[in-house]
């Protein structure tokens, strides 16, 4: 009888485990997560090897097999799975919202979330625009600090298809929030945004009351511009 997919991953990627990188690596993420000690070009080169050999999976299966990736102990793991979800997210359903919010929730750092925020949440709502209201508004007011990040940062790509009073209102409700992966989170957001028009960014940081970091943060990239 055949190994499950998912333990012929765990399997494969536990061989190639490195206990000289191990603690450097769980260190950098203040000893959260475990870790196998496998960069990330290993780690890459080494899953798209397995991928070769054993298939990759597919639609509602490859949703399952992340999951269950998710929920192995190594850091290396939650990474595969969303390489795997990012693959599929063209075949994502309208059902599979509240999949990506559960990866958001759990074991939530700014690796995993900003991933998913951007490459995978964001690109998610740009195919099911209508879920946006009501997600956004659901994230705010929730107590997770995460999800409310993940409602500043999901159009970081959208550009010109910015909803901007969405993207204004979002960082106005949180301006006054102390967590600092907040604070550069708007700053983060407001930043990518100049790249597409400076001067609505220029107003609406002179007009808003923000953190010394969002401000800092958000007008990088228009300073950097003037000094060319």
């Amino acid at each position: 009888m055949s190994l499950p997919y998912t333990d012929k991953f765990e399997m494969w990627l536990r061989e190639h485990h490195n206990a000289s990188y191990a603690p450097s690596m769980e260190a950098y993420m203040r000893n959260q997560f475990p870790f196998l000690g496998i960069k990330n070009p290993e780690r890459v080169a080494l899953t798209k090897q397995f991928w070769k050999e054993h298939g990759f999976p597919k639609a509602d299966e490859g949703v399952q097999i992340a999951q269950e990736l998710w929920q192995l102990p190594e850091r290396e793991f939650a990474y595969t799975a969303m390489m795997i979800l990012v693959k599929l997210r063209k075949e994502l359903e309208k059902s599979h919202l509240e999949v990506l919010e559960g990866f958001v929730v759990t074991k939530s750092w700014w690796d995993t979330v900003d991933i998913i925020a951007d490459h995978l949440i964001g690109y998610y709502l740009q195919q099911f625009p209508e879920l946006i209201p009501a997600s956004v508004e659901k994230w705010l007011v929730s107590d997770n600090m995460w999800l409310q990040r993940t409602a500043i940062l999901f159009q970081l790509k959208y550009k010109q298809k910015t909803d901007v009073p969405l993207l204004f209102d979002c960082i106005r409700r949180m301006a006054d929030s102390k967590e600092f992966f907040i604070r550069k989170a708007i700053g983060w957001a407001l930043r990518e945004y100049s790249k597409t028009d400076a001067e609505a960014v220029r107003a609406f940081v002179a007009t808003t009351e923000l953190s010394p970091l969002s401000v800092r943060e958000a007008l990088k990239a228009i300073h950097r511009s003037e000094l060319k």
